[in-house]
């Protein structure tokens, strides 16, 4: 065979068979590659909505549950509590909460959805500890103004009922307010808005 008789057609399919074989390799590497960028079931799951059943939280009562790692403190305050958060104003650092630590909802005079209950991240805002839920009044080692509330033993910082941080104290902000809403009377589902109060 001569060199001006070469058969271009046996070329052009064996660069067409090695493209081929060449980008199902590539796309067989890149798959586990780009699938490790989504988040595993049980990161999806520690993110995702938790459902609290608030039926059996008598007025004073506090429960926990856990979202994202983070403890959410479920209250049912007293009529009593209610009343006092409006005393407060004057010893808070923030008391109409103007620093973004609640949904729109929640900006009120109670950071709540229904003035009842509250419905807070139970971390200190100053570095991460979790404060105690002191809900006696004028205990012995907090003072005679102490109308409630929850008392860091890290460093003393002191929030209200409503997780309000009191001026003076290393805490910085009120504690945050996760999104959440009312699924019924007696089931909270936090971790979603839901629909607008």
């Amino acid at each position: 065979m001569s060199a001006d008789a070469v058969d271009t057609s046996k070329r052009r399919f064996l660069t067409a068979a090695t493209s081929v074989v060449g980008a199902v390799g590539t796309a067989y590497l890149l798959v586990p590659f780009i699938s490790a960028w989504n988040p595993s079931a049980k990161a999806r799951a520690a993110g995702a909505p938790v459902e609290a059943d608030i039926s059996k939280l008598e007025p004073g009562q506090m429960m926990t549950v856990e979202w994202r790692g983070k403890p959410i403190w479920i209250v049912r305050r007293t009529e009593q509590n209610l009343k006092d958060l409006a005393t407060l104003n004057d010893q808070l650092l923030d008391p109409n909460s103007e620093m973004p630590q609640q949904p729109e909802y929640c900006k009120n005079e109670y950071r709540s959805r229904k003035p009842e209950y509250l419905v807070a991240v139970g971390i200190c805002t100053h570095l991460g500890c979790s404060p105690t839920y002191r809900p006696e009044i004028a205990p012995a080692d907090l003072g005679p103004e102490w109308k409630g509330g929850y008392f860091c033993p890290c460093h003393g910082s002191r929030f209200d009922l409503a997780a309000r941080v009191y001026k003076g104290v290393p805490a910085p902000k009120n504690m945050e307010i996760p999104p959440y809403y009312y699924l019924s009377e007696t089931r909270v589902l936090v971790g979603e808005d839901g629909e607008a109060a």
